[in-house]
């Protein structure tokens, strides 16, 4: 069977738009560090007034009391009781050093976040929430947030998002064999099934939503036996909290290592397929509202809260409660499905270490012109594009509507066949492109079998880029002074 990356289109394909209307949690996808005991901090090693040095990045602690204010707006508001002081300020400091490493990284790998990019980003947040940009604004200004500081918490969400994409995404893949089989255990076969089969599959397997809110306790790379076996009691501890009655939110805000700490633990609501398979199996048999026994994982301990869950198979769509998700309708949606492909090639000059963006503009421009004055495309591309789809002179194949990143997709959708598109930044660098044809068909199967391959996709995501982050994490220098220097992880490079 063919093996395809789940980013077929290369570096041209979609991300998940950044943004929701709750505050966007810079690295909200990003693991912690094992919270450490609770100690009092010595005096004497904030005399310097810094909170923690990262790699050679200063962290003050006017900055984390800063980000402590706007947390502890945040968690009243959300109704979760706020942790003592010095609990929040680890839990804050913990995510910015997290923050701190992404975006050294994306230094190293010459990714930026564009004005243009951050307001077109606020542009969607607005308009998924059936308001103008101002409206927006005043509504976020009215919890007492400022304005900059919801650009920056987005900003820094944007950039883990292309962090993520080019460090950890391009790695996974997602088989045939394997869209096949989950189209099977969801009443599927890989085929198309006759229209009758199609209507009594539909009705006997909807699948559900399920909502999760944990707490982990995460266990540190090259952990003793005897502190695994801690961090276990420390889990087993708040599991008996949670259990003899303590708010789960709150619980989670005060001593998760989870990167959703300061959100009560909350983790979202997603397809159930779109969970990972542990994660499943752990509360399978857990109602609404209630919490899952210890899940260990190569992360450490979780306890998981189940928040919600959709319709129960077996149940039709029409006869459940509430508007179908997208991700239902991948399944929901039955018989023809009409959509316009563009069929294109493309040019790209990376951004990366040795290439900035202004030179890779000045080569795509030269390029571009040489194609003007007579050059044929698919061989200049074959010879001078950075893509992986050079040795096919830049063919990216039947496009479907969403399969593209946002810039990538305006641009091309303005062309006409035979047109060369301008220069086009995305994340990935600087593109031309070129549209070739253009068709109508009919896209059901293809369409159930992309979001299948995204579901699979994302279910192996988080877990890598949490596996990556720790990485990058044991890899730095990281003196966390709100800690006893025992518990700090310190490697000098």
């Amino acid at each position: 069977m063919r093996c395809v990356h789940i980013n077929r289109r290369l570096a041209v394909l979609m991300i998940p738009v950044v943004g929701l209307f709750s505050w966007p949690q810079a690295g909200s996808a990003q693991p912690r560090s094992a919270a450490a005991p609770a100690a009092a901090p010595q005096p004497q090693r904030f005399a310097d007034g810094i909170a923690a040095v990262v790699n050679k990045q200063v962290i003050t602690l006017q900055q984390v009391d800063a980000e402590v204010r706007v947390a502890r707006k945040q968690l009243k508001a959300q109704n979760i009781q706020v942790p003592d002081d010095e609990i929040l300020r680890r839990q804050v400091l913990q995510r910015m050093i997290t923050e701190t490493l992404v975006r050294q990284e994306a230094e190293r790998l010459r990714i930026d976040v564009t004005d243009k990019q951050l307001q077109e980003a606020v542009s969607s947040v607005a308009q998924r929430n059936n308001m103008t940009k101002e409206k927006l604004r005043a509504e976020i200004e009215k919890t007492g947030v400022a304005w900059s500081y919801y650009l920056d918490s987005l900003r820094q969400e944007m950039l883990t998002d292309m962090v993520r994409q080019r460090a950890v995404d391009s790695r996974i893949v997602v088989s045939d064999a394997e869209v096949d089989a989950f189209l099977n255990s969801q009443g599927r076969s890989g085929n198309l099934l006759g229209g009758a089969q199609r209507g009594a599959a539909a009705q006997q397997t909807v699948p559900r939503e399920l909502g999760l809110a944990q707490i982990l306790v995460q266990v540190p790379e090259g952990a003793s036996t005897q502190q695994i076996q801690d961090l276990r009691a420390k889990a087993e501890s708040l599991l008996a909290r949670v259990r003899g009655g303590a708010d789960f939110a709150s619980v989670a805000a005060a001593s998760s290592d989870g990167p959703e700490a300061l959100e009560g633990g909350n983790m979202g609501v997603r397809p159930t397929e779109g969970w990972p398979d542990i994660f499943l199996r752990a509360v399978s048999n857990v109602a609404t509202g209630a919490v899952s026994d210890i899940v260990q994982s190569g992360n450490g301990f979780h306890i998981l809260k189940v928040t919600t869950r959709g319709p129960e198979p077996g149940q039709s769509q029409a006869a459940s409660a509430g508007v179908p998700q997208p991700q239902q309708e991948m399944f929901a949606q039955e018989g023809p499905m009409m959509v316009t492909q563009t069929r294109a090639r493309h040019i790209l000059i990376k951004i990366d270490q040795v290439t900035s963006e202004e030179r890779a503009l000045t080569r795509i421009r030269d390029l571009r012109q040489r194609i003007v004055m007579g050059e044929d495309f698919a061989e200049v591309a074959r010879r001078s594009s950075d893509d992986a789809s050079a040795p096919e002179g830049g063919d990216l194949g039947w496009l479907t509507p969403g399969e593209t990143v946002q810039p990538f997709q305006q641009a091309m959708d303005g062309l006409q066949p035979g047109q060369i598109s301008e220069p086009v930044l995305t994340q990935f660098g600087w593109h031309i492109i070129q549209v070739e044809e253009r068709r109508t068909r009919d896209m059901e199967d293809e369409f159930k079998r992309m979001r299948a391959r995204q579901a699979l996709f994302e279910r192996q995501a988080g877990p890598a880029f949490e596996d990556w982050l720790s990485q990058i994490r044991s890899q730095a220098y990281i003196d966390n002074r709100l800690v006893p220097r025992a518990s700090n992880n310190r490697f000098n490079r």
